[in-house]
């Protein structure tokens, strides 16, 4: 009588372990790039966030200026006066100022204290609505400490002055420029547009 044995081959220790291995690593490669991608994807939704910051505070001067009046644009040395019936907030032109000050669209021209007023220092925005004499001073920082603005950013004013001998519609152009400082990275932005104002003022 004759027996035969049906031998069947399975996997060996070291096999098994070697793909056990393998796995292992296919399986770290995976985690580190979906971990990447995870990091790479919150940088840029906080990336958004800050350019959003630009774009709210271009968007907010823009609106205001456009339904405001009598602009003032300060330049040079020449500081915020300390007296709210100084002439020198008459409305003035500028080739390029460091603020602008005037009068919102439900702001008095008899009433200087309402005014409102967007200049930039140190690297920052700032605005006031109540005019830059209130006590004590109602300045706010509009952009993120991670935004740092440079020298080029600015207001430039034409046709400002009184209609009398004046035939230019007051134009406000505003140009914020930069670096965005966010995790050791430095990102340059520049951001410009010009606002006419819509209350005409022009000579027939």
């Amino acid at each position: 009588m004759k027996y035969c044995y049906n031998k069947q081959k399975g996997f060996t220790i070291i096999e098994t372990m070697i793909s056990i291995s393998l796995f292992l690593v296919i399986v770290v490669i995976g985690m580190n790039a979906l971990l990447n991608a995870n990091v790479v994807q919150q940088k840029s939704q906080d990336m958004r966030s800050i350019l959003d910051n630009l774009s709210f505070i271009m968007e907010d001067m823009s609106k205001n200026l456009r339904t405001g009046y009598k602009y003032h644009c300060y330049t040079g040395s020449v500081l915020i006066p300390a007296d709210p019936n100084a002439s020198d907030v008459a409305p003035l032109s500028c080739v390029s100022g460091w603020g602008v000050l005037f009068e919102p669209a439900t702001g008095s021209t008899s009433n200087n204290s309402d005014q409102w007023i967007y200049y930039i220092s140190s690297g920052k925005i700032w605005k006031a609505t109540q005019g830059p004499y209130s006590n004590p001073p109602n300045f706010v920082q509009l952009n993120l400490d991670e935004i740092v603005l440079d020298s080029t950013s600015g207001f430039s004013v034409l046709g400002a002055e009184a209609p009398t001998g004046n035939n230019q519609q007051p134009l406000a152009n505003i140009r914020l420029s930069g670096k965005i400082n966010y995790k050791n990275v430095q990102t340059s932005f520049a951001l410009q547009t010009s606002v006419s104002q819509r209350l005409v003022d022009v000579l027939p």
